[in-house]
């Protein structure tokens, strides 16, 4: 054993295991589990065992849940919720209060059973995790208490299936549980089928507060119970996961009318510029990648680093790898645990070997015995290395450079994800420009993996929809007010016409498409009779993608801001106005009339759609931040074709989005007409591209089109067809009943609601409390 004084010289760390008895004892009180339903504990049933992955230890046994424990949980479920919904939302928050102080009492076991189950080290499950479980549940604990205030108009959604994955396992049954029980819904959750432990004690601490039986149920298993889980009878499926499984839940959901939010996967840019304090951004590195053994959706796993300061950063970055202690979970001095399982343990190993054979230098990343992967980063990774676009999901990153700002937006932008990205820069003008710039729904600037039940967190592009967190994530487990449906008239296809003339008389007017602030003639070259006989174009999938194009290129009219646009949407109703009386004979007074109060109101809210400043952690600026999707496919009903038409395009072009519509199938004219009124209004082309024809068809296209960032279709027939069909690019589908378009309801914050993602921003500021610049919290 080595004296003090060469301990002195080597600096080397002794053994500083956290102590396991308790959780050792539980374990052995509970060698097997069975699912958690209408508040107790269903007797064990078969199923698999659940390991240490750091030793192959097996711990219990967890039972596998089938589709009639899904059943009977979902009933459970089902039961409970009118009443506790019914509950002022005071004794709500006395619950989720409870549940938090409990968490708190225990977070020293829930710790080391989290590292044993997990493979984390204890640093991370003590000083990371817990604590943000127990924030999770005070937080959401006072949107409980405001809900009727802050919420009056919102209910909740009724019975919430939420399927959580094994990298955070707690922490997402908090981020998935204590909002959608706040709102007063109830829950049927599945755990990860490796990391289910912490959840079934969770289930205990419901049983010691007393929490109403049936709100929250847990069913454990693997892939085959979440399966049931979707196809059960609940009302909303929340999942994270991966992208694959993602769409599969997509395609699962279409046509149900359940609300669905994704949390997908990520490859997260992690942007170091040549300003940026080099030993920060290496120690961001290990907070971001090397951080629970990089198994972290997103971790900043393609390092770009400008070229001017990339062998100084290396050289920093290869010193602080040769630092880093693999080693047991429990022992507090392990800075990198354990891969979960066997399985993902071969996954990572095999990606980074097709990376090598594609040409890359993997520098560390040795694999050890058990379930060890030391930390590592892979150099001379060009975009077409399997490396650069495959979510490794462990403790490997990627290593490229860069020589200019707008090479290093365009390389942290070329990946089909958008979940997160940190940037490093000492100069604030450049920083937020670039957090402007990339598509990531959560972005860190000079700062690592910092989350609060306070920040909105979650992906644009194919790393899912939907926010968990802040108020914006609350309303995902709310609905609005009821609104009822008017039944919408038949839309038989329309027949081509290849001549004739206009049913007006004299000259012909044939109507021609409205692409990119021009009018176009279909590329089929046909036309159909529209319900006034007027001809209007048969527009087709070439028509389609010619619009999506001109709709993509108008970038400008997001960078004019709220202002800008509202003065543009103006000019639209004034133009409108000047045309009344004409367009009256031809589409009636009132949807006219209608219409120029509705560009008002949309006008008034284009500067008025505020992001906020969210209170987190001691000296950081939190933006949460609406952004426009940028092209939004419409699909208008087959009635109302102006005031319907004005009433869908109008709040997603204010929020910044371009447009690309299938106006009502029987009528297009009103919408060509208000082409001509665009024309004359300063909107920039392609802003609104107007492209007629059979509206199925033709939604369908827009469905499966990848540069079509969201969907909004309305009608009761149809709508399973296209949210199946945007299952490609993962894109939101809003799908919504016709209505009574002259009314209240035509119109709203709803509205604008759909027309945004929105993006969270970390910023520092002064000078950071020690403690407060990473993870921990």
């Amino acid at each position: 054993m080595p004296t003090v004084s060469e301990i002195m010289q080597t600096m080397e760390y002794g053994p500083s295991v956290e102590d396991s008895s308790a959780v050792r004892d539980w374990l052995k009180a509970h060698p097997k589990f069975g699912h958690f339903i209408n508040g107790s504990f269903t007797k064990p049933g078969d199923g698999f065992d659940t390991t240490d992955p750091a030793t192959g230890t097996v711990l219990a046994q967890i039972s596998q849940g089938t589709a009639e424990d899904v059943d009977t949980a979902v009933k459970a479920a089902r039961r409970a919720q009118p009443k506790w919904a019914g509950l002022p939302g005071h004794e709500r928050a006395k619950y989720l209060y409870a549940i938090a102080r409990t968490i708190q009492k225990r977070e020293r076991f829930l710790s080391v059973l989290e590292s044993m189950d997990n493979g984390k080290p204890i640093r991370e499950s003590r000083d990371a995790d817990i604590p943000l479980v127990v924030r999770h549940f005070y937080h959401h604990a006072g949107w409980a208490e405001l809900m009727a205030d802050e919420f009056p108009d919102h209910s909740a959604i009724g019975v919430a299936g939420q399927i959580i994955p094994w990298n955070f396992p707690l922490l997402m049954l908090a981020w998935k549980i204590a909002p959608a029980i706040a709102a007063g819904n109830t829950v049927v959750l599945k755990p990860a089928e490796y990391t289910s432990l912490t959840a079934l004690a969770f289930a205990e601490i419901c049983q010691e507060v007393g929490l109403p039986k049936g709100v929250v149920n847990i069913v454990t298993g693997d892939g085959e119970t979440g399966a049931a889980i979707v196809a059960s009878e609940v009302d909303k499926i929340a999942f994270t996961g991966s992208t694959e499984v993602g769409r599969a839940i997509r395609a699962a959901t279409a046509g149900t009318g359940k609300r669905l939010t994704l949390e997908l996967g990520g490859k997260s840019p992690f942007i170091v510029m040549e300003d940026a304090d080099l030993d920060a951004a290496v120690e961001g590195v290990v907070d971001s990648i090397w951080f629970n053994q990089g198994q972290v959706c997103c971790a900043g796993s393609r390092i770009l680093v400008a070229e001017a300061v990339a062998e100084r950063f290396e050289t920093l970055l290869q010193r602080r790898l040769a630092t880093l202690r693999v080693g047991p979970p429990l022992d507090k001095s392990t800075d990198v645990g354990a891969i979960v399982h066997p399985v993902q343990k071969n996954r990572i190993l095999g990606l980074t070997a097709q990376a090598i054979a594609a040409g890359a230098d993997l520098i560390g990343g040795a694999p050890g015995d058990a379930c060890f992967i030391a930390p590592g980063y892979l150099r001379q990774v060009s975009p077409a290395n399997p490396a650069w676009s495959e979510e490794i999901f462990g403790p490997i990153a990627t290593l490229t450079t860069f020589r200019t700002a707008d090479e290093a937006i365009s390389l942290a932008n070329n990946t089909r994800y958008g979940l997160a990205a940190q940037i490093w820069s000492e100069s604030a003008t450049v920083a937020t420009d670039l957090a402007a710039s990339v598509k990531a729904g959560v972005v860190w600037i000079n700062g690592a993996n910092m989350f609060d039940a306070a920040a909105p967190f979650g992906g644009m592009r194919e790393s899912g929809y939907g926010r968990e967190g802040g108020r914006v994530g609350l309303l995902d487990y709310l609905s609005g007010p009821k609104i009822a449906e008017a039944k919408e008239k038949a839309a038989p296809a329309p027949k081509a016409v290849l001549d004739g003339a206009s049913a007006a008389g004299g000259i012909d007017r044939t109507e021609k498409l409205y692409i990119g602030g021009a009018q176009k003639r279909p590329d089929g070259g046909a036309s159909y009779r529209a319900a006034s006989g007027d001809l209007v174009p048969l527009g087709n999938r070439k028509d389609i993608r010619n619009a999506v194009e001109a709709a993509k290129k108008a970038t400008k009219w997001a960078a004019m801001g709220g202002h800008a646009r509202a003065q543009v949407l103006y000019f639209i109703a004034e133009n409108l106005s000047q045309r009344r009386d004409d367009l009256a004979k031809k589409h009636g007074a009132k949807p006219v009339d209608a219409a120029i109060q509705r560009l008002f109101f949309y006008a008034a809210w284009a500067d008025k759609y505020d992001g906020m400043n969210v209170q987190t952690k001691p000296n950081y600026l939190v933006n949460v931040i609406p952004e426009s999707f940028g092209t939004i496919g419409i699909v208008c009903p087959n009635d109302a074709p102006l005031l319907g038409f004005i009433s869908l395009v109008a709040p997603a072009i204010a929020m910044g989005n371009s447009v690309v519509v299938i106006p009502a199938q029987d009528d297009p004219v009103a919408a060509f007409d208000l082409a001509q009124v665009f024309d004359t209004s300063d909107l920039p082309g392609g802003v609104v591209n107007i492209v007629s024809g059979p509206k199925d068809e033709l939604a369908q296209v827009l469905a499966q089109h990848d540069d079509v960032a969201a969907l909004w279709f309305c009608g009761a027939e149809g709508a399973a067809a296209v949210e199946k069909a945007s299952t490609g690019n993962l894109k939101p589908v809003w799908s919504f009943a016709n209505r009574d378009w002259s009314k209240p309801v035509g119109q709203g914050r709803a509205y604008l609601d759909h027309a945004v993602q929105w993006k969270t921003v970390w910023l520092p500021y002064g000078a950071l409390p020690a403690g407060t610049g990473s993870i921990v919290y």
